[in-house]
């Protein structure tokens, strides 16, 4: 039988592209989506919510979906709004118990990639946390990171500042070997450890959530290793991780 993977080694890729490359070669893979798909779930999955990834921005599609689920569909992201959404702030009160629904053409349509591979989603919030849980999962075995990152108007992959950070704070966490596209994701972590809130601010997506009424967004998604929540896909579904 062939070996899954690089035994011990954390590697690295990016995006869509970058499930389909690792999940047969690894025994868990980490997604990270900072701004704001894996910021939300961990503030969800801490109050004691689950949720269910939806891999589309389609309201309707996403009503009828939870409906199907007895689950309560996310709302679209507004400034102000009272409902849960992908605002991580929106989720801090979420009742424990709760199914949510979360609709994200980014970070849902990655953890829903990863085929029969364990997944997890991690942020700068609960890197750490995720770091462990991978290392448990996959003992002596290979674990893949994936920064997310945004689309340009073509639909091609635009890295984003923010998850190269993210996944370099997992990366940095789990302390064992690594490749080198991880080493340069960790080592970035490093250097931008002092400045993390102001390089979010100042990233692209940072300043579109800004601009848009979302400034809390920012501040939640740069606190770093605040989280004891590590969220694990389990039957279609985030909820806490635990042995």
């Amino acid at each position: 039988m062939a070996s899954r993977g690089q035994y011990g080694t954390a590697l690295c890729e990016w995006g869509l592209h970058g499930v389909e490359a690792l999940r047969d070669r690894v025994a868990a893979l980490v997604i990270v989506d900072v701004l704001s798909f894996s910021t939300a779930v961990d503030v969800a999955v801490a109050k004691g919510a689950s949720v269910i990834p939806f891999p589309f921005g389609d309201l309707e599609a996403a009503k009828a979906a939870a409906a199907a689920e007895g689950a309560v569909p996310a709302e679209p992201r507004k400034s102000g709004g009272r409902g849960f959404s992908l605002s991580p702030p929106s989720l801090t009160r979420i009742p424990g118990g709760t199914k949510l629904l979360l609709p994200s053409p980014n970070g849902s349509r990655l953890s829903l990639a990863g085929g029969a591979v364990p997944v997890l989603t991690g942020c700068l919030r609960n890197a750490a946390v995720v770091a462990a849980a991978a290392r448990a999962i996959a003992g002596e075995k290979a674990i893949g990171v994936v920064p997310a990152g945004e689309q340009w108007a073509d639909g091609s992959l635009r890295p984003a500042v923010e998850d190269l950070l993210g996944a370099g704070a997992i990366l940095n966490a789990l302390g064992i070997r690594l490749s080198a596209e991880a080493r340069v994701a960790r080592d970035a972590f490093r250097a931008a450890v002092p400045d993390l809130a102001a390089i979010l601010r100042a990233s692209v997506s940072g300043r579109e959530l800004i601009g848009r009424g979302f400034a809390e967004d920012v501040e939640f998604a740069a606190a770093l290793n605040v989280s004891a929540t590590a969220p694990f896909l389990r039957e279609g579904a985030y909820q806490a991780w635990a042995l």
